[in-house]
Protein backbone atom coordinates (compact mmCIF):
# COMPACT_ATOMS: atom_id res chain seq x y z
CA UNK A 1 0.00 0.00 0.00
CA UNK A 2 1.20 3.19 -0.92
CA UNK A 3 1.39 6.03 1.79
CA UNK A 4 -0.75 9.02 0.95
CA UNK A 5 0.42 12.46 1.55
CA UNK A 6 -1.08 15.56 2.88
CA UNK A 7 0.43 19.50 1.79
CA UNK A 8 0.55 22.20 3.23
CA UNK A 9 1.97 25.75 1.52
CA UNK A 10 2.94 28.40 4.38
CA UNK A 11 3.40 32.13 3.28
CA UNK A 12 6.74 33.69 4.34
CA UNK A 13 6.46 37.77 4.49
CA UNK A 14 9.40 39.73 4.11
CA UNK A 15 10.04 42.61 6.35
CA UNK A 16 9.93 46.08 4.92
CA UNK A 17 13.14 46.42 3.61
CA UNK A 18 12.74 42.99 1.88
CA UNK A 19 14.41 40.69 4.10
CA UNK A 20 13.53 37.73 6.06
CA UNK A 21 15.07 37.73 9.50
CA UNK A 22 15.79 34.54 10.92
CA UNK A 23 13.58 33.73 14.08
CA UNK A 24 10.78 34.35 11.66
CA UNK A 25 11.69 31.67 9.52
CA UNK A 26 12.52 29.49 12.57
CA UNK A 27 9.05 30.57 14.32
CA UNK A 28 7.52 29.64 11.44
CA UNK A 29 9.47 26.05 10.72
CA UNK A 30 9.20 24.90 14.62
CA UNK A 31 5.29 25.87 14.70
CA UNK A 32 4.68 23.57 11.86
CA UNK A 33 6.97 20.81 13.40
CA UNK A 34 5.21 20.83 16.70
CA UNK A 35 2.06 19.95 14.38
CA UNK A 36 3.79 17.03 12.56
CA UNK A 37 4.53 19.17 9.31
CA UNK A 38 8.01 18.32 7.83
CA UNK A 39 9.50 21.21 5.50
CA UNK A 40 10.00 19.63 1.53
CA UNK A 41 11.30 23.05 0.14
CA UNK A 42 10.96 26.47 0.40
CA UNK A 43 10.40 28.65 -2.72
CA UNK A 44 11.12 31.83 -3.86
CA UNK A 45 9.10 33.32 -6.64
CA UNK A 46 10.91 36.44 -7.17
CA UNK A 47 13.08 39.24 -5.12
CA UNK A 48 10.74 41.24 -2.25
CA UNK A 49 8.25 38.62 -2.31
CA UNK A 50 6.90 36.36 0.39
CA UNK A 51 8.69 33.03 0.54
CA UNK A 52 6.38 29.82 0.02
CA UNK A 53 6.77 27.16 2.48
CA UNK A 54 5.79 23.94 1.39
CA UNK A 55 5.26 20.94 4.32
CA UNK A 56 4.19 17.27 4.23
CA UNK A 57 2.90 14.85 6.57
CA UNK A 58 1.02 11.29 6.16
CA UNK A 59 -2.74 11.56 5.75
Amino acid sequence: MSTRWQYQVVEIKPSLMGSFKQDVLQEALVRQGQLGWELVQIVSPSPMAALLAVFKREA
